[in-house]
């Protein structure tokens, strides 16, 4: 971590006031997956196109996101069986800045990714009135059906655009918790690339160049199939063979 976070330091740094600029709640997301030890050279390569959030406890920020669903995993299954109009519900924990926020994020027929929240104090019990009427407006459904269903855990990097309305952000250590079973992912990085539109991105750039393929992963439905596995999970099969390369060998049999 140490010659981490001499990279960021050589980075123009950026603050939440000017982030708030790029907040991009509707957009397009990129993702890609590949290993830490290719990290440090893939930052080296962006550094004069991208500043790096600065916050008064560094350059890496500690999410916790606590993901919501029916018992019968509805948001799970949609996303699983290809459905163009989907949600997730988590409530999402800034450890740092020691914010909370409960979110809804849609992904609409047109790919475009559309996030509603409100701050909120986390809980794994019962809502509040005020995320009730919260929920009872974004969902399709009854939000009495909710129930937690699984932690996800990392540590986040996020960059802005010099040029563009584009936000990256690299999610590192990655962790799935559940009250009775743990993965941790310490070798697998995630980068998502958010913007308006498809517009110029150096990072999707140096991703082509470099031949690293998108990896549209969902840390949510990667979390229920990495800890569960009575539930059904062929259509991500394809997705998980391609991080055999990525991960150890012990680890990667713990998610087939």
């Amino acid at each position: 971590m140490a010659e981490l976070n001499n990279i960021l330091s050589t980075f123009e740094p950026t603050n939440l006031e000017e982030l708030e600029k790029v907040k991009l709640l509707n957009r397009t997301d990129i993702k890609f997956t590949f290993a830490f030890d290719q990290l440090s050279g893939i930052l080296k390569q962006i550094l004069p196109h991208y500043k790096c959030l600065q916050l008064a406890s560094g350059r890496i920020s500690t999410y916790q996101t606590l993901y919501y669903d029916t018992n019968d995993l509805l948001m799970y299954k949609k996303h699983h069986n290809g459905s163009l109009n989907r949600q997730k519900v988590r409530h999402r924990i800034y450890t740092d800045s020691d914010l909370s926020f409960l979110e809804v994020k849609h992904k609409n027929n047109k790919n475009r990714t559309i996030k509603e929240r409100i701050k909120s104090v986390q809980t794994d019990s019962e809502f509040e009135a005020n995320e009730m009427a919260f929920l009872n407006k974004e969902l399709g459904f009854d939000p009495k059906l909710l129930r937690p269903m699984v932690w996800v855990d990392y540590q986040r990097i996020t960059f802005s655009s010099k040029t563009g309305n584009e936000r990256l952000t690299i999610d590192i250590n990655l962790k799935f918790r559940k009250p009775d079973s743990e993965i941790e992912l310490n070798n697998l990085v995630i980068a998502e690339v958010k913007q308006e539109g498809k517009g110029h991105s150096a990072f999707v750039k140096l991703m082509k160049d470099q031949q690293i393929r998108q990896n549209s992963i969902s840390k949510y439905c990667f979390a229920i199939a990495a800890t569960d596995k009575d539930v059904k999970q062929n259509n991500f099969k394809e997705r998980f063979s391609s991080l055999k390369n990525i991960l150890d060998h012990d680890t990667f049999a713990k998610l087939r």
